[in-house]
């Protein structure tokens, strides 16, 4: 089968943005197992809900170094290779993570996991906006979202195994799906192309009209310190909502349903904001989108029933699914476009920060407080510096009278 070039917005660039979905969704598992056996490993290691972060923190932390890294090679050789690399290694470290005798082997690994898992976001985003161009954001957000599709499918599909805390065989059950599975998706992406030249000069020509009221450095560096804000607002509810819920007195299986529907519905938030940047730019929408996830984190303070969680957990899930993926577009609109890749990669990297520390306050100052009041208005906080950030970035867009 000889390798295909599409035009941008075609059928065939719609089919291979359906088939880089799917297979974002199985790679991204890498970064959610983690978050769905924190109960079973907090029961199995014995150890307190501060230290039982710790293997999401370093998931977190090998997701954002890996989008540097991986972002900073696919600019120059493509996407194939990485993709290859990353389910390779993701694959071997599941089959192994089952052998893991203590806590802090474990949480090796899944750094290694979180690396792996980091092809699948940043690279793949910049990788996609080369098949679009009147619909670049939608494709762009549509392929993020496999990132919130993955939490919310994996835990459905695991249920069976979670709910006895199997975690083992959740991970080789993982092992065995991608295996049979991604060549059969990857063989079929691979031979579907753009045309490398024609669409980066396109590109290049498009930033030499815009002229941003910053140096390309200094504006990178306020969307890198907005995102830390941004993200540990974000991290308490995605990584405790199921500890939340055991607390409450529900279970397990309740925790993990309510987190998947706050999954689903970031997955339909993300398509949406999407389709909101392709008409009123990516800076608004961010601006947006940031301020609607304060408001749903303040929620989360009164409103703790069963009721109440499901609401808020789903208020928060469509306000907050298009708030990354604008940050790529961002980029790919105002920065220039020969590292793109690795510029996505390191906003990644910031987000994965604020995401990591976030969700480790969270559960220390539950340590402290035996309760989560405290650690949502700590987010809440952090959120508005990035409100405060991105509205600044706004105003001085506007003053400069350029298209935002």
């Amino acid at each position: 089968m000889k390798s295909i070039i599409v035009k941008e917005d075609s059928g065939l660039a719609w089919i291979r943005l359906l088939l880089v979905f799917i297979l974002c969704a199985l790679g991204f598992i890498g970064m959610w197992s983690v978050v769905m056996i924190l109960p079973s490993i907090e029961t199995e290691f014995q150890i307190s809900r501060s230290s039982v972060t710790i293997p999401y923190v370093l998931t977190m932390f090998g997701f954002g170094i890996g989008n540097i890294i991986v972002g900073k090679f696919s600019d120059k050789y493509g996407i194939k290779k990485p993709i290859i690399f990353g389910f390779t290694i993701l694959i071997a470290l599941y089959f192994v993570s089952v052998l893991s005798p203590n806590f802090y082997i474990l949480s090796i690994i899944q750094f290694g996991l979180g690396f792996s898992s980091a092809v699948f976001f940043g690279p793949m985003m910049n990788d996609i906006s080369y098949f679009f161009k009147k619909n670049r954001g939608l494709a762009v957000s549509i392929t993020a979202s496999a990132q919130h599709f993955a939490g919310a499918m994996w835990p459905f599909f695991l249920t069976f195994l979670l709910s006895e805390q199997k975690w083992r065989e959740a991970h080789t059950l993982i092992a065995f799906v991608c295996i049979t599975i991604v060549p059969i998706l990857c063989f079929i992406i691979f031979k579907i192309n753009y045309d490398k030249k024609s669409l980066t000069n396109n590109f290049d020509k498009l930033k030499n009209k815009v002229r941003i009221p910053f140096s390309d450095n200094s504006f990178q560096r306020l969307l890198m310190i907005a995102s830390v804000g941004c993200c540990v607002g974000m991290s308490t509810p995605q990584v405790h909502i199921i500890p939340l819920c055991i607390d409450q007195g529900l279970s397990i299986i309740t925790g993990g349903k309510i987190l998947s529907i706050m999954l689903f519905c970031a997955v339909l938030s993300r398509i949406m904001f999407g389709y909101i940047s392709d008409i009123i730019g990516p800076l608004k929408t961010l601006l947006i989108g940031s301020t609607l996830q304060m408001i749903t984190l303040i929620l989360f303070i009164p409103f703790n029933s069963l009721t109440g969680l499901y609401i808020v957990s789903i208020l928060f899930g469509l306000s907050q699914g298009g708030i990354v993926p604008s940050y790529a577009l961002i980029v790919k609109k105002y920065l220039p476009n020969k590292d793109a890749a690795e510029r996505i990669g390191l906003i990644i990297f910031f987000t994965i920060i604020g995401m990591s520390i976030g969700g480790w306050m969270s559960g220390k100052i539950y340590d402290y407080t035996n309760s989560y009041s405290l650690g949502f208005l700590n987010s809440i906080l952090w959120n508005l510096l990035n409100v405060i950030i991105i509205f600044y970035l706004f105003v001085s867009f506007k003053k400069s009278k350029i298209s935002i």
